[in-house]
């Protein structure tokens, strides 16, 4: 790996994990435990339609453990490392086939995905299938908030311009 890619790498995982940071600290949208705006997902999305999916799957995990790291909350990185996984997983098939107006398809899909993850990583530790009671409200929940991220993600993707003065 040469080192512009390393650094466009560690530059995304910086935005990301700061606008993680940032969101960690607003109050919660609806009184569901762990459901958030996720927009440091604008960023890990924008990385797979660019650079490619394992970019964007570093991109991801290096946002996931260091924001563990940095909110000193080690016992989420299961719940966000399994619904990160479904999702990058869905986002990375959904670029074969995806053109960069339907990125908004990818934000909703792979938000439902996390949250699917996320809720598979609760049932298996906590062995309480009753909490599969809340994954319809996580779904919806998951593509209205998808929608938006992946709004944004194309967004960014579609401003060509921008990023050809920066990734070159």
């Amino acid at each position: 790996m040469n080192v512009k890619k390393v650094t466009r790498l560690a530059l995304l995982s910086a935005i990301a994990l700061t606008i993680f940071m940032v969101e960690a600290q607003l109050p919660a949208l609806v009184p569901v435990p762990g459901v958030k705006l996720g927009l440091a997902n604008i960023v890990t999305v924008f990385a797979v339609f660019t650079l490619g999916g394992k970019e964007g799957a570093a991109v991801l995990f290096v946002r996931i453990f260091l924001g563990a790291v940095f909110a000193g909350n080690f016992s989420t990185i299961l719940y966000s490392a399994a619904g990160g996984v479904c999702a990058i997983a869905v986002t990375i098939l959904l670029r074969k086939i995806l053109t960069k107006k339907q990125l908004w398809v990818a934000g909703c899909l792979g938000a439902v995905a996390h949250s699917i993850g996320q809720m598979a990583m609760a049932v298996l530790l906590t062995r309480t299938p009753g909490l599969l009671i809340y994954l319809p409200v996580m779904v919806v929940i998951s593509i209205v908030t998808g929608l938006f991220t992946g709004l944004c993600a194309q967004f960014l993707v579609n401003r060509g311009s921008l990023w050809k003065t920066i990734f070159k």
